[in-house]
């Protein structure tokens, strides 16, 4: 690592989440300051949300619109009329969005204190929708309706590109060619492009970066980081600019287009930490090896001048020699990991030497700091439950495993690095990542960003949570598979899960078998019911429009949904289209799924989302907006009695779908305690307390448990009270010994008949109920 390093400034540009900051600046600061490179962060769409959305902001607005000569809708000259009312209550909801004058809630619900335009047309069923949820979500709600009546006047006139949590998304979605992409960055700034560069000015005033990283996770993120770095090379053409993020890995693997590179030096793909090392110790140390190297040559010519030909001063001069060309070799770019760049020549190159990628263990902690975390605004914008938990509260995001342990989903980018290399951490490292951060940011809420959290690895974290008494709030992503047991759920409940996210996809048991989930349609049912039963809200992905899926499938999916949704195992869900990429095995191999694919033609630039014909299948497109509504109701309770035929306005078939499938497997019992004993015993409570009552013929154990809620007694024979008492004890008091069911019968008295009598007894189901687990 050289000496003088160089400045690093890395940016996440406009626009993802108003609530918590993309992750990605964060790891890699973490990573580079733990190697002592001065690295520092901004999250650029917050700070134009913040320029944007305040007084003097939406003056501009005003102003531009007004001497534009815009043709305006009926809805965009209204708000041109109240512009007096929304100059005067940006601030004040800002603040209130950041939590920091909570007391705003009253007058925004009641008071008319908001103006109104279209986006608060369908606001009658509020009351219904929050009323469990309270004054201050309501409240929160109606701002976020109020922002978005903004940003849709900011879209119709001064800035086209806009949106919340994306930035000239279309330019870059399945941008096959550059061109759009290019014409509009040669076109002059726009307001909003203008209020972008007037935050980054002063940002490199102050950092005077040598190199300028961009994130770019997705399609919404690119304009802004090309506009940024467009900027940075038309003011200091010497500094690096390097991008990286989901949108390149998955979209730009085949780039060609040499004017990309006119704004961006380096293009890294997948993990960014290996890439960013070979970069940094080619842009770093060169200038420092060559001055280097320049000394050593000056020292080769005085040995030269001064040799008389003597036998030393030759050795001096072989040393001098030597040093230079073996021990202080010049990096070179042959050294790169996985990294684009555009050659002398103008020709695109990939280089990607094979240095081992730096393991999940070793790429350090996620650092926050100098991100603005009290700024960020809690938003409601939709009322699906698990939507809201990605919109409101700031959560710091960190993955359990890197990669997917599953990686056989035929619609997943399975072949790429960040599904397909699966790693894990020890339980210890995360829950040291875990209070490191709950220090840095004072925040103990934590979004697991996994694509699929290991039920083990989460057992294991759960354990030390515990263990370690370290309390967080925590949800992600999982698979509904089997291993996710009743206990596990409740382990989880107790180490501070609240929810879970999963791919139910289509359910239908060909279509899961098809698209290689490894899950059935009763496991999924069981395992959401343990979770729901623990506490735990569970939202479901789902899919239409999967190769070969029949109208027919499609009904009995919506079936499947309906019941899950009747019996309470499942509170939230999404459906989304099937889009075939080319990473995936659908895409890899259309054929083999009965599917053709008919386009793009690639044009240099991105290359990732495919169309397809699919001559087996239904025509999906028309099963959309019934699915969507019918899962708004199912959200709410609402209709789900209804015939399926009510929310489609053409004719579907009648389902086919055992109308109690999933009851069924909900009443399917469940393996006894006997059968599971190499099952680890964790117990959830306090040490219990042990008396002795007289009896008729014997005394009596009583433990008594005292817990949060509630205290609870187990009543049992003096033999039986007394090992149960031990066990318990132990278990509450020393969490690394692992104490399997077998282990706990090894020491069961002998005298109290059969172990497996006493697993169906009244005392150990009781005990087994308040919170003795079988993990």
């Amino acid at each position: 690592m050289p000496t003088a390093s160089p400045r690093i400034l890395l940016l996440t540009p406009p626009l993802t989440q108003l609530n918590t900051p993309y992750p990605a600046t964060a790891y890699i600061k973490g990573f580079l300051t733990g190697r002592d490179y001065d690295v520092t962060q901004a999250d650029m769409g917050l700070q134009l949300v913040l320029r944007l959305f305040s007084e003097a902001g939406l003056k501009r607005v005003f102003q531009e619109i007004e001497a534009g000569g815009f043709d305006l809708s009926d809805n965009a000259r209204r708000m041109l009329r109240l512009q007096r009312r929304y100059l005067a209550t940006i601030g004040p909801v800002i603040r209130f969005l950041q939590n920091k004058d909570l007391t705003l809630a009253p007058r925004i619900c009641h008071g008319r204190f908001l103006p109104e335009a279209s986006r608060f047309d369908n606001v009658a069923d509020l009351e219904t929708a929050f009323g469990t949820m309270g004054l201050t979500d309501q409240a929160r709600h109606l701002a976020t309706l109020y922002l978005e009546d903004l940003a849709d006047l900011i879209k119709e006139t001064v800035g086209p590109h806009f949106g919340f949590s994306r930035y000239a998304e279309k330019l870059a979605l399945s941008a096959t060619s550059f061109e759009p992409l290019h014409q509009e960055l040669e076109a002059g700034p726009n307001l909003l492009d203008r209020m972008l560069l007037e935050e980054l000015e002063p940002l490199l005033a102050r950092v005077q970066p040598d190199v300028v990283g961009f994130t770019v996770p997705f399609p919404g993120n690119l304009y802004g980081a090309l506009r940024l770095a467009k900027r940075i090379k038309e003011t200091n053409p010497a500094t690096v600019t390097i991008m990286g993020g989901g949108y390149p890995n998955t979209e730009l693997r085949t780039i060609k287009e040499p004017r990309f590179f006119d704004y961006i030096d380096y293009l890294t793909l997948d993990d960014g930490e290996g890439p960013w090392l070979r970069l940094l110790e080619y842009l770093g140390g060169s200038n420092e090896q060559k001055a280097r190297h320049a000394e050593r040559s000056r020292s080769i010519s005085t040995v030269q001048v001064i040799s008389t030909g003597g036998s030393e001063a030759v050795e001096m001069l072989r040393q001098a020699q030597h040093d230079v060309l073996h021990n202080d070799v010049l990096p070179d770019r042959s050294q790169f990991q996985r990294t684009f760049l555009r050659d002398e020549n103008g020709q695109i190159q990939y280089i990607n030497h094979p240095h081992p990628d730096v393991p999940h263990h070793e790429v350090g902690t996620p650092d926050y700091s100098d991100l603005p975390l009290t700024e960020y605004l809690s938003v409601l914008e939709v009322l699906n439950p698990m939507h809201r938990l990605w919109s409101d509260g700031r959560w710091n995001k960190l993955t359990v495993a890197h990669g997917c342990y599953w990686k056989r989903c035929s619609f997943c980018d399975v072949t790429l690095d960040y599904i397909s290399r699966y790693e894990t951490a020890p339980s210890t490292l995360l829950v040291d990542r875990i209070e490191q951060i709950i220090q840095q940011t004072g925040q103990t809420g934590f979004h697991f960003v996994d694509e699929a959290a290991p039920p083990l690895a989460l057992r294991d974290l759960a354990v030390e949570l515990l263990k370690r008494r370290v309390p967080i709030t925590w949800w992600g992503n999982i698979r509904f598979e089997k291993t996710f047991s009743a206990d596990l759920c409740r382990l989880l409940a107790a180490s501070g899960c609240i929810a879970v996210s999963g791919g139910l996809e289509v359910a239908s048991d060909r279509l899961l078998a098809l698209m290689e989930k490894g899950v059935t349609l009763a496991q999924v049912a069981r395992v959401t019911d343990g979770f729901t039963q623990a506490g735990i809200m569970v939202h479901a992905y789902l899919m239409y429009g999967f190769p070969t899926q029949t109208a027919q499938e499609t009904i009995d999916s919506l079936e499947v949904v309906r019941q899950l949704f009747a019996a309470g195992v499942v509170q939230s869900g999404y459906w989304h289209r099937f889009s075939m990429t080319a990473h995936s095995p659908v895409g890899k191999n259309p054929a083999k799924y009965q599917v053709q694919a008919i386009g793009p033609e690639p044009a240099g630039f991105a290359w990732n989302d495919l169309w397809h014909d699919d001559p087996l299948g239904t025509d999906h497109e028309t099963f959309g907006p019934g699915l969507a509504k019918s899962l708004y109701n199912y959200l709410h309770g609402v209709a789900l009695d209804e015939p399926l035929a009510r929310w489609f306005d053409f004719k579907t078939p009648r389902p086919t779908t055992p109308r109690h499938l999933v009851q069924q497997a909900l009443q399917a019992p469940e393996k006894p305690d006997f059968a599971r004993q190499n099952q680890r015993l964790f117990w959830l409570g306090n040490a219990p307390e042990l008396r002795l009552e007289a009896g008729k013929k014997a005394p009596r154990a009583v433990l008594t448990c005292y817990e949060q809620a509630e205290d609870f007694e187990v009543k049992t024979t003096e033999a039986a009270g007394r090992w149960l008492h031990q066990l318990l004890t132990s278990l509450s008091e020393d969490y690394d010994t692992k104490v399997l069911l077998k282990e706990a019968a090894a020491t069961f008295p002998a005298s109290e008949g059969s172990f497996e009598a006493f697993l169906q007894s009244s005392a150990w189901q009781l005990v087994r109920e308040k919170g003795l687990l079988l993990i």
